[in-house]
Parts: structure tokens; C-alpha cells; sequence
């Protein structure tokens, strides 16, 4: 990569970022443009400015794009009620289409011969950035400083720092931050450090900055009401804001509830299990609320159909895979479904809880008149439901039929499994021998002295 004479880089005026700021200018000789995107992280983003401009960076972007990033990627992520192996939301993963976006969209813009990241080489954000970039700008050249340094530990890279007069903050340098953080306005992680222990138990202090303990959560529930039009949220309460606010507020609420932390060990796309913490209180509302509404408003088979497809959409994004055309697909798929899904679900937020208190649309599938349990005046005909079920048996008998003509038995019911057998217990311990029994050793070499 000799020709190269001018990269954008992804910058966070961190550590590691502004390392990567001085690397690239001593060892490619080029020119680095800096990149800052405000996702709704909650930090003052003008130190970044003013460190790049210390290191004689004269092109400076930082953007606002809190509405973007919620309208444009976590909207349209929660119309399938995303979820990754069961339990995570994706607040880091589907940050990152949206920075790629952006990178390359600069790059084009300054005529730039490459970007840059900070991710590590062992971590899936290397795979997110770059695939996403390799997707919207075929040719980009990407420079990932991780995979090309020796700088492979923390002392190294304060050293590094402290020869070309990076400023460090303070816990980096002492070691005291016991864990490293990624937030936006989706949620906030926590990896690493003391947490690389899945056995060991998160630190009370310096977490979970976005909830309150349950135990100190409100001692009285509260109840919210949330308005949907074609899948989205656009109001709490009646009061309709734009996206980002929306889900700020969410965080809000749901926060003071003790609402949305998670403890998980999951499967990396790179090939190993990782232990990670996450907040995300106002996508844990948005998530229950939206499943709510769906379950009046979309046709069974459709709702079946969109959670056969969830995980593997889910995957996609968690891999890097946002601008692959099999996520369009199915993003297109999954839009088409929302059309009807209008309506207000209310919820109680109590202690760490979300639940469903109510739920009506206009768009509703919900018919009483053929699911009461009273006289339903003809409307559901209950003898239609013998013919049902026959037909829907008849594959059944007619396989109970060949087995017992086969003699195999398979029509029996299947055996119960065997209990597994309780461990061993040890034998008690031998009782003491009464005084005046025969001594062991030691105490008869003492008793000679």
C-alpha cells in the first residue's frame, strides 16, 4: 500500500484511535482524515477534535447521526424482533453498517486512498466495518492497523503514546478501568478485563450506567402506552418526538426500572465464545411492545413464517452482513408485514419487568365474536372441528397402522428414560479414637520428647 497518500479514519479520540492517528501518519507518510460519528454514545465529542487537530489533521468530520442511526437501522431491525442466540438486541452490531456507510461516503467525497479502523483482529467489528465497506465501494483499500502492528498490548501502546505525546486518560494509564465500554443510543457494552471470567460476577461500580439495581428500581410499577404506524414506534404517551428521542426516552424509563441488563456468552463469527454485558432498556420495551402489537394485527402464518426467518436475520446482521442483498431480501419481506401493524400496546414497567397490560388497533385480527367462550350465535360452527382434526390425524394412523403391521411397536408410546444415578456420596470420616488408643506417629514421637 505504498500509493497511499490520504486514509479516512474512523476516529473515537480514545487510546487506541489516536494511537492508530499517529501510527498512520508515521508509517504511511499520508495524510489522515478523521471521522467521528455521535450514535447517541453521550460523550462530548470536541476533544476528539481538538486531538486530531493537534496531530495537524486539517479535514475534521463528527456527525449527528442519532436520528439516521434509529430510523434508518434500528427501526427497520426491530420490525423482526431481531434477537442474536436468544437473548442480545445488537446495539454494538448495527452501529456499525451505518459508520462503514459513512467512511466510505467520505472517502469518496475527499478522494481518499483508503480507510481506516480501529477494531482488533480478534473481534467481530473488523468483519462489520469492512464487509460493509467492501459492499457499498468495491475497491476501497482498508488499513487495519491491529492485523499490522506490533503494538499488541496495553503497556505498548502507552508507551507509543507517551513517545509522540498522546494524551491518556488517566484510568487507561493506571490500569484502573477494569473493563472496556462501546455505547450508542441503543445500548452500552462491557467486555473484557475483569469480565473475561464468565465465572466471575460483574463489578458493581462502573457499570450499568443506563439502569438502576432492581432492588433500588421504584417500589410502584409504571405504566406507559406506546403508539405504532407500519411497525415503528412514534409516540410514548401520546406525545410523538423523532426516532432518536423516541428510544432515548424509552432509555429513560425503562432505565429508572431496572429494565434491560444482560450477562451473555456468545459465539463470535470469528470462532470463539465471548462474555459480554449489555444495557439496553429502551430496546427491551420496544422489543416486548412490538411483539405485542404484532400479535394482534399479523396473520398467523405470516408471524410464524417472520420467526423461522428471525435468526437467520438476525445472524446476518450480527456477522456484518447489513448491505448483503439477502438482508435487503429479506428486510424488503419483513416491511411488507409491518403495513398493518398499527396500534397501542400499553405496558407496566416494575423491578425489572415488562409487561403487557393491554393492546388494541384498529388493524386487529382479534375476532371476539368467534373467540369467546360463550354463545358465539353460530359465528364458529364446533363440529367443523371433527373434520379438522381427522384430516389432520389421518397421516398419524395411517404410520400407527404400518408399525403395528410391521410388529415393530413404533405406535407405543416411547419408553421413559432411565433416572440418571445420584453421584456417590463419600464415606464419613472415620471416628476419632478415644483417648488413650494407640498414638500415630507424630503424636508418639511427641509424647517421647
Amino acid at each position: 500500500m505504498n500509493d497511499i497518500k490520504k486514509v479516512v479514519l474512523a476516529y473515537s479520540g480514545g487510546l487506541d484511535t489516536s494511537v492508530i492517528l499517529k501510527w498512520l501518519q508515521d508509517t504511511y507518510g499520508c495524510e489522515v482524515i478523521t471521522f467521528t460519528a455521535d450514535i447517541g454514545q453521550g460523550e462530548e465529542l470536541e476533544p476528539a477534535r481538538e486531538k486530531a487537530r493537534r496531530f495537524g489533521v486539517k479535514k475534521i468530520y463528527i456527525e449527528d447521526l442519532r436520528e439516521e442511526f434509529v430510523r434508518d437501522f434500528v427501526f427497520p431491525m426491530f420490525r423482526a424482533n431481531t434477537v442474536y442466540e436468544g437473548e442480545y438486541l445488537l446495539g454494538t452490531s448495527i452501529a456499525r453498517p451505518l459508520i462503514a456507510k459513512r467512511l466510505v461516503e467520505i472517502a469518496r467525497r475527499e478522494k481518499a486512498d483508503a480507510i481506516s479502523h480501529g477494531a482488533t483482529g480478534k473481534g467481530n467489528d473488523q468483519v462489520r466495518f469492512e464487509l460493509g465497506a467492501y459492499a457499498l465501494m468495491p475497491g476501497v483499500k482498508i488499513i487495519a492497523p491491529w492485523r499490522e502492528w506490533d503494538l499488541l498490548s496495553r503497556d505498548k501502546l502507552l508507551a507509543y503514546a507517551d513517545r509522540h505525546g498522546i494524551p491518556v486518560d488517566f484510568k487507561k494509564r493506571s490500569g484502573e478501568a477494569p473493563f472496556s465500554m462501546d455505547a450508542n443510543l441503543l445500548h452500552i457494552s462491557y467486555e473484557g478485563g475483569v469480565l473475561e471470567d464468565p465465572a466471575r460476577e460483574p463489578p458493581a461500580k462502573g457499570m450499568w450506567r443506563l439502569t438502576v439495581p432492581v432492588e433500588k428500581a421504584p417500589s410502584k410499577p409504571e405504566d406507559i402506552e406506546l403508539e405504532f404506524r407500519g411497525g415503528d414506534l412514534v409516540a410514548i404517551d401520546g406525545r410523538r418526538m423523532k426516532a432518536h428521542e423516541l428510544l432515548a426516552e424509552l432509555n429513560r424509563l425503562g432505565g429508572r426500572h431496572g429494565v434491560g441488563r444482560l450477562d451473555l456468552v456468545e459465539n463470535r463469527y470469528v470462532g470463539m465464545k465471548s462474555r459480554g454485558c449489555y444495557e439496553t432498556p429502551g430496546g427491551t420495551v420496544l422489543w416486548k411492545a412490538h411483539r405485542a402489537i404484532e400479535s394482534l394485527t399479523l396473520d398467523r402464518e405470516v408471524a410464524h413464517l417472520k420467526d423461522d426467518l428471525m435468526p437467520r436475520y438476525a445472524s446476518l446482521i450480527y456477522n456484518g452482513y447489513w448491505w448483503s442483498p439477502e438482508r435487503r431480501a429479506l428486510q424488503v419481506l419483513i416491511d411488507h408485514t409491518q403495513e398493518r401493524v398499527n396500534g397501542s400496546v400499553t405496558l407496566r414497567l416494575y423491578k425489572g419487568n415488562v409487561i403487557v397490560v393491554s393492546r388494541k388497533s384498529a388493524d386487529s385480527l382479534f375476532d371476539a365474536r368467534i373467540s369467546t367462550f360463550e354463545d358465539d350465535q353460530g359465528a364458529y360452527d364446533q363440529a367443523d372441528a371433527g373434520g379438522f382434526i381427522r384430516l389432520n390425524a389421518l397421516r398419524l394412523r395411517i404410520a400407527a397402522d404400518k408399525a403395528a403391521a410391521r410388529g415393530s411397536g413404533a405406535a407405543r408410546a416411547p419408553a421413559a428414560r432411565k433416572p440418571v444415578a445420584a453421584p456417590a456420596r463419600k464415606p464419613a470420616a472415620a471416628p476419632r479414637k478415644a483417648s488413650g488408643a494407640t498414638p500415630g506417629p507424630a503424636r508418639a514421637r511427641k509424647a517421647a520428647k
